[in-house]
């Protein structure tokens, strides 16, 4: 444990910051996999519904720091290729 007041006030800030990128991560990594279940399911009604919300949900992510730019693109642009292929017009 940190020894001097500053030191515990950046671990404070620190843990908070941590379960916040914690809950937008989870939160962008289980519609990412809800949209690849809908997209093997052939349910593309659904699919098609939820697209622009995960790719929302990527941006909000690198907006605030939780993940880097060029990971978001690489899960979009991945999405997008599972999308096409399964016939999906996006």
């Amino acid at each position: 444990m940190a020894n001097h007041k500053s030191a515990i006030k950046k671990y404070i800030r620190d843990e908070k910051k941590r379960l916040i990128n914690r809950m937008n991560r989870s939160k962008m990594k289980t519609r990412i996999k809800l949209f690849l279940k809908y997209v093997n399911e052939k349910n593309m009604d659904k699919a098609k519904e939820l697209f622009p919300g995960v790719i929302s949900i990527i941006d909000k992510s690198t907006r605030k720091g939780t993940i880097h730019i060029k990971t978001g693109s690489r899960y979009k642009s991945r999405l997008t290729l599972h999308a096409r292929k399964a016939g999906l017009a996006v």
